[in-house]
């Protein structure tokens, strides 16, 4: 059944319409079951019937005419129960409904089923059977899976307009499906209209045969070549942003640069191709090891530099397989769509008419979703569900807020959408005076806005701001860079340059957090359930010459400075895990002291991300300075979804009320060991998460620096004692859904409707 369900698969895909794949569908199925009819049936565009759309061994000429009201005959019967039904003798039953038009009276058996897309029924594939019998339980098996694949491909046709030709004609771009919606992770806010253009990669690894070189010489000319040809690529796409990216945020070409020397891709590539293969394979081979160390590690932000890797492997590739691209045209707003957009893909884009970037894979950490929040550019990250190779030249509204993508939107929603562009560029420049003000509430409550960093781009960008402080500065890149551990006086530089940037404000640092999926490429690590595995603290305990070095690195490069430094140890869920930690950070601070250097003892606290460590917080609070809650990891725990995967984004729900219980937890116990109590995380930068934080008494919120002045702009039009009255409410409620409804209705109420708009409440 396996080889037949493929089978099925492939000739659908390959199919040259819809029209063509539903005759397809119903002819394979037939065949493949045995049976004498096989027929679909697809819910209208204004969901009021179903029409009677391809069948085999029932009369054709009624196909694209006969259709069914909703609640008449079987086949709505099996869209209402949104499950199969498998009958015998179809006509005694009560739903039974006679349309002599199709000639299925001889017919007695009878197997329908749903299909589905994202909970929504589209449409009933039926199959019928002369017999007096029930299908076998393999035939409702087979035919319940093919319907689940075959899901994706009519939820495709409803979006590209396809299902609306069906049931009104063809009439040109009248038929097109409007304001269609999809769903993707935001990568960088805004809103924005344009034309889409599709980008595709030059090149695919994955077609690269395996062989031995016939001259190595040749080959060796032919990939320094190929390796030149990107390097001038990158200086050009560097050169063209120069004047719109900071000075720090063009240092990720040069990262690209580095990439290619001798001592890193280049050179493994080099070394391959001298032992016999051709460089095309020796290209495929190190890229793929490269791109799986990455995509293995589970920090977000790390594991998208996988797509870095892999996008210069292609451009590599395709100067080796001397592939010219092809002409694009673009238009004055141009929507880029690909399946995996990247840095290099907008170098060919003229200035002033990029508008919005859509990607299929990827999400808020990669690489082009990073320049998309430096350039101010919406962007929309992992949307799974979008039919890329059939949406060339339509119209598109990007939500890069909430990560809703609009296709071929109508006059009236690019109106609305407009207005609330112009909206969004006026707010903007009213929040740039509040730069140098303080986060303080109406009724006096002082709130810490702090800033996510990993980085050196990220240094300007939060200052610009009015960044107070370093939240989270993840240490994990300088050893990210080395083919080694970095040394102690390589990453004191690193640190040392971020905390005179910041200075006096304090800067919080977190050790190293690598290990289980997040295994470094010289330090390999290799299970079966990584993300409850070794890592993080687990790790640098185990390995305290690394945490050492790394101690001394980040004390060392605080001497001198008026502001604080904060050690923050990531992944915590014991106590003997920090009493150890605590006492290498002591041991550190004595021999750089030892050494002659005069600094001042760092602060030490915890990461509560797991749920041990909420309920463990109070202790936790008695023996280190602050706690902070990472709620992002806090939340992936919590609720077991991880908020990187489209398909299961939706469930990722930081307003779940056990997800705020848990917070209010952790606030509470850090009270009353009078412990400072911070959060570092997505939530911190929602306002609604910021007035419900604020209420529980976080004292510093850290956040991505694009939300800081929106944060800052709540909490200072809005007491804490209504905030206060708004979490009790919220306490009560048994959903997000609930809880996101009502904060919005107060936040509207109390006249902050500017950062939670109406047009998605």
């Amino acid at each position: 059944m396996l080889t037949s369900l493929r089978r099925i698969i492939q000739d659908v895909a390959a199919a040259g319409s819809f029209r063509e794949a539903l005759d397809i569908i119903v002819r394979d199925v037939r065949t493949t079951l045995g049976t004498e009819v096989c027929s679909v049936y697809l819910l209208s565009p204004e969901a009021d019937r179903y029409l009677f759309v391809a069948t085999e061994g029932l009369n054709q000429e009624a196909v694209g005419k006969l259709s069914l009201k909703l609640g008449q005959g079987l086949v709505t019967l099996v869209a209402e129960r949104a499950e199969p039904l498998n009958l015998q003798d179809a006509s005694n039953h009560p739903r039974f409904h006679y349309l002599p038009e199709i000639g299925e009276e001889p017919f007695n058996a009878f197997l329908g089923v749903p299909v589905i897309h994202h909970r929504q029924v589209l449409g009933v594939l039926i199959v019928q059977q002369r017999d007096n019998r029930r299908f076998d339980e393999e035939e409702e098996a087979l035919l319940v899976t093919l319907a689940a694949q075959l899901a994706t491909i009519i939820a495709h046709a409803e979006a590209t307009g396809d299902i609306r030709k069906l049931f009104h004609g063809d009439t040109g771009t009248e038929a097109m499906a409007t304001d269609v919606m999809f769903r993707g992770i935001p990568g960088s806010p805004g809103i924005a209209i344009g034309t889409v253009l599709v980008v595709q990669p030059p090149a695919s690894l994955e077609g690269v045969p395996e062989r031995e070189a016939e001259d190595v010489t040749t080959e060796l000319i032919l990939l320094d070549r190929a390796i030149n040809a990107v390097r001038g690529d990158l200086r050009r796409i560097s050169q063209q942003f120069s004047k719109s990216l900071p000075p720090e945020e063009l240092a990720l070409f040069d990262a690209y640069l580095h990439m290619l020397d001798d001592n890193a891709l280049a050179g493994d590539i080099r070394e391959r191709v001298r032992r016999g293969l051709w460089a095309q394979g020796a290209l495929k081979q190190v890229i793929r090891e490269h791109v799986r160390r990455f995509e293995a590690m589970e920090d977000a932000y790390l594991r998208e530099r996988g797509a870095d890797v892999e996008d210069l492997g292609l451009r590599v590739l395709g100067y080796l397989q001397d592939i010219s691209t092809r002409k694009l045209h673009f238009h004055d707003e141009t929507i880029l769509v690909g399946y995996e957009v990247t840095p290099s893909m907008l170098a060919n884009i003229p200035p002033g008419k990029l508008r919005g970037i859509v990607s299929v894979r990827g999400s808020g950490s990669s690489h082009v979703a990073i320049l998309a929040r430096a350039l101010d550019i919406p962007a929309v990250m992992g949307a799974v569900d979008l039919p890329i190779a059939t949406i060339e030249g339509q119209s598109m509204i990007i939500d890069g807020i909430y990560g809703e993508l609009y296709l071929n939107p109508s006059a009236q929603l690019q109106e609305s959408y407009r207005a609330l562009i112009v909206a969004e560029n006026q707010f903007a420049t009213e929040l740039e005076q509040l730069k140098e003000l303080p986060a303080i509430t109406l009724d006096g409550w002082r709130v810490g806005l702090w800033v996510n960093i990993g980085l050196p781009g990220d240094i300007t960008r939060s200052l610009d701001r009015g960044a107070e402080g370093i939240g989270l500065f993840r240490t994990e890149v300088p050893f990210m860079t080395k083919e080694r551990f970095p040394t102690e006086e390589e990453q004191r530089v690193i640190y040392r340059e971020h905390m005179v940037a910041f200075e006096p404000r304090p800067v919080t640092m977190r050790s190293l957090d690598i290990g289980g999926d997040k295994a470094l490429s010289y330090f390999p690590i290799d299970e079966e359930n990584p993300f409850l595995g070794w890592r993080g603290i687990r790790v640098t305990l185990d390995h305290p010459e690394i945490f050492m070095v790394q101690a001394r690195a980040m004390i060392k490069a605080n001497a001198g400075l008026q502001g604080d430094l904060r050690i923050m140890l990531p992944m915590i869920s014991s106590m003997n895990e920090v009493e150890e930690a605590k006492a290498l950070i002591h041991r550190a601070y004595i021999e750089v002291l030892e050494e002659g250097v005069q600094v001042k003892q760092p602060l030490v606290g915890v990461m509560v991300e797991v749920p041990a460590a909420v309920y463990q917080a109070r202790a936790l609070a008695r023996r280190v300075d602050f706690l902070a809650v990472g709620s992002n990891d806090l939340t992936q725990y919590m609720l077991a979804v991880d908020r990187n995967n489209p398909r299961v984004a939706s469930l990722y729900q930081e307003t779940h009320p056990a997800v705020l219980a848990a917070l209010l937890e952790v606030a509470r116990a850090a009270h009353r060991e009078n412990t400072y109590v911070g959060i570092c995380g997505e939530l911190a930068g929602n306002p609604i998460g910021a007035v419900l934080l604020m209420a529980m008494g976080y004292q510093v919120l850290s956040m991505n620096a694009t939300n800081l002045p929106k944060v800052k702009w709540v909490v200072r039009n809005i007491r804490r004692s209504d905030a206060r009255r708004m979490l009790v409410r919220v306490l009560k409620m048994n959903t997000a859904q609930e809880v996101q409804s009502y904060m919005r209705a107060q936040l509207v109420r109390a006249g902050l409707e500017r950062v939670v708009p109406t047009y998605h409440a």
